[in-house]
């Protein structure tokens, strides 16, 4: 199900969100791709901006659209370290990526494949495969690590 390729957007994923974990955010990297060619790296920005929007799919659909001249992302797969939510599922329909591949599940609010499957909703006249567990027990380790320190610092 994975290639190489895979594993190699993933590592770059996982990399931008250490970045990401380093600024004093939830620790969430995505990569937009063509094939083999990187065409968006980008990684949370909600705490940073104080923006809501600043989820990690989110930035790298704005930015690989900007180099890309369109908002229609076509051949792309979209590799994030942590499943989708509604509002980026949303994003990844819009923007007509062909793939999204992700590495931890969310329970809680993944509409990728684990509360919600939107990106392969007939309904909404797309069908953007969605395939999960890539490293994931490094993404999850990421998340885990981070989530533990942050309630460490709140208690």
């Amino acid at each position: 199900m994975f290639d190489q390729t895979d594993q190699a957007m993933m590592e770059l994923a996982l990399q931008q969100a250490r970045l990401a974990l380093e600024e004093g955010e939830v620790p969430v990297g995505a990569v937009i791709a063509r094939g083999d060619t990187v065409i968006a790296e980008a990684r949370n920005t909600r705490e940073r901006a104080g923006d809501p929007t600043g989820h990690a799919e989110v930035n790298a659909i704005r930015l690989a659209a900007q180099k890309l001249g369109g908002w229609r992302l076509n051949g792309c797969t979209l590799y994030v370290t942590l499943e989708p939510c509604a509002m980026c599922a949303g994003a990844i329909v819009m923007s007509r990526l062909s793939r999204v591949v992700y590495g931890a599940r969310d329970p809680a609010a993944g509409c990728c494949g684990s509360v919600y499957r939107l990106s392969e909703d007939p309904a909404l006249g797309t069908y953007i495969p969605a395939d999960g567990g890539l490293m994931a027990d490094d993404c999850q380790a990421l998340l885990k690590g981070a989530m533990d320190s942050l309630r460490d610092r709140r208690a």
